[in-house]
């Protein structure tokens, strides 16, 4: 995985996690995606950042932050790709 990218956490069978790594690709924002039905310490994480809960999708950002549940512009805002963070 690249450093200076965001990791998304994502399931197969989640539309909301489907339609942020679709809008991710259309903002042309790279990412890693790791799904946390296939990857049992990848879900132990989602678990840690969102109180116990698997909430996907979880974006992990570079720095270290992350957010749960955000939509394609906001992550392609804070990976800087329109200028600027737009909140």
């Amino acid at each position: 995985m690249a450093d200076d990218r965001p990791t998304v956490y994502t399931t197969t069978w989640c539309p909301y996690s489907r339609s942020l790594v679709n809008d991710l690709r259309y903002f042309g924002v790279a990412f890693d995606e790791v799904d946390v039905d296939a990857d049992d310490e990848a879900a132990d994480l989602v678990r840690s950042l969102n109180g116990g809960d698997r909430v996907v999708p979880t974006v992990v950002y570079p720095d270290g932050s992350h957010d749960t549940n955000p939509d394609g512009a906001e992550v392609a805002g804070k990976m800087g790709l329109f200028g600027s963070d737009p909140e």
